[in-house]
């Protein structure tokens, strides 16, 4: 049986089922935007490949972890998979690629400025890159297995110094969405107020990690017990794109490289 960190989130997993529908809007909210040859970077459990592929010419997925990738590949034997950890994308040519999309990743990469360049070097003039992470202002805790998380103003900063044009978006939701998020910030600032030396901002992120994945799968599971239907009837269609990126949960942007 798999093991599902609260990083991934799992469509197997109940209590799972709000942040599993909110990163597949990103999905959704990119099919109409995807053509030609595609690249996926984090393509984890396939999310991408199973909603993707049938927009495009081609789907390309890279994951850093082997074990994933080899499950996909068997899965889908006629896909092109690798396992590597980026930046940069050494084995990718430049002008390569009609579009590139990269899921709640950018924020685990400690060279963002490179992870974006690389993007931009594989892209063929013309093409188009679609990004999606969290957005600071709504995040409850520190996540030790990020980075940095940024505020809209601050990833547009970033990618303005790399693409030809940013268009900038959020993905935030309807009230059953935000009802849902702010019993999570109820739940999740019962427990922080155990941490009266601030240790989430001061220890380093590794030693935060297991107690962080106790506490965040303790905490989903409690809101799945109390809240029942208000946590399995979350759908992506419950998550909205909104053209004002700190109005979203997530920052959802479309960077394009010119022709």
């Amino acid at each position: 049986m798999a093991t599902y960190t609260t990083e991934i989130a799992s469509d197997k997993l109940v209590s799972d089922n709000p942040i599993h529908q909110r990163l597949l809007k990103a999905y959704i909210a990119a099919k109409p935007l995807v053509k030609g040859d595609l690249l996926e970077i984090g393509c984890g459990e396939g999310r991408g490949v199973e909603e993707l592929r049938g927009n495009v010419n081609s789907y390309h997925g890279i994951d850093k972890i082997g074990e994933v990738i080899q499950n996909l590949q068997n899965k889908y034997p006629d896909v092109q998979f690798e396992q590597a950890v980026i930046p940069p994308l050494s084995t990718v040519p430049s002008d390569h690629y009609d579009t590139v999309v990269s899921f709640q990743v950018i924020e685990h990469i400690e060279n963002d400025r490179l992870f974006l360049e690389e993007i931009y070097r594989v892209l063929k003039p013309g093409g188009q890159a679609i990004i999606s992470t969290p957005n600071i202002r709504h995040t409850l805790s520190r996540n030790p297995w990020h980075v940095r998380e940024y505020t809209g103003k601050e990833l547009i900063n970033l990618c303005e110094k790399i693409f030809d044009n940013v268009n900038a978006k959020g993905i935030g939701g309807n009230e059953k969405v935000w009802d849902y998020h702010e019993a999570n910030r109820k739940s999740v600032n019962k427990i922080m107020r155990f941490d009266i030396f601030d240790l989430q901002h001061k220890l380093p992120a590794a030693i935060l990690r297991m107690p962080y994945e106790i506490l965040n799968r303790m905490n989903r599971n409690k809101l799945h017990k109390q809240g029942g239907q208000s946590v399995t009837n979350i759908h992506h269609e419950d998550y909205l794109v909104t053209d004002h990126p700190d109005q979203g949960l997530d920052l959802f942007y479309i960077l394009e490289k010119k022709a």
